[in-house]
């Protein structure tokens, strides 16, 4: 019986075919979120698949394009969540509730790929790299694009922009760090915590 966190796993990466494609990226995000990239060989990748390491090369050319996979995935993932979130009705703060919230819960949820996805990506190649910062940027400035409307319509005080921003990332990130299944908090309470803090980072509710 998968536990919790092989079940998020796979379904991040439930549209990758054919199977043994799969099988190998599931491998790769075990691998890499316990090694690292560097110490991470792809014996460990293909052993973990249950394949031989020539099976691998079928699929993927090269170590690395299995990291460029996991990256764009979890990244294109990001987006279309806060995508939807800033879609939210209502006013900015509620919008931005639901960003952080969906934004924290699926790096809880999915910590193993999440920890890959954001810590391992000084690994990939120069162009493989340049694609990911841009889905990043795209990330920070769906956030950003929050927190401005916010401002413009007076219901958050940020004096600096682009550092809170930041901040909120940085801080929804982490929890794919630390998290691990069974601990005290789920990422639906994790979520609602940390979009509490956030509310308050921005000054929400408490503005004339």
């Amino acid at each position: 019986m998968a536990d919790a966190a092989d079940e998020a796993t796979e379904e991040s990466f439930g549209d990758v075919m054919p199977e043994a494609a799969r099988r190998l990226l599931l491998g790769a995000v075990q691998a890499f979120a316990e090694r690292g990239f560097h110490a991470t060989t792809t014996r460990d990748i293909a052993s973990r698949a249950g394949m031989s390491p020539a099976a691998l090369y079928i699929h993927y050319k090269t170590k690395e394009e299995l990291l460029y996979q996991i990256s764009r995935v979890g990244h294109e993932r990001s987006v279309r969540i806060l995508t939807e979130a800033a879609a939210t009705g209502g006013d900015n703060a509620r919008r931005l509730e639901a960003a952080v919230r969906a934004f924290v819960r699926w790096h809880a949820e999915h910590h193993t790929t999440a920890r890959v996805v954001q810590y391992e990506l000084s690994a990939l190649e120069p162009g493989h790299y340049e694609e990911i910062v841009g889905l990043r940027r795209r990330t920070e400035e769906i956030l950003r694009g929050i927190v401005a409307d916010g401002v413009r319509a007076g219901e958050f005080a940020v004096a600096d922009l682009p550092g809170t921003v930041l901040a909120v990332l940085s801080l929804c990130i982490d929890v794919a760090r630390w998290y691990h299944a069974g601990g005290r908090r789920g990422p639906e309470e994790i979520g609602a915590l940390y979009a509490g803090l956030v509310l308050r980072m921005v000054g929400a509710g408490h503005q004339k």
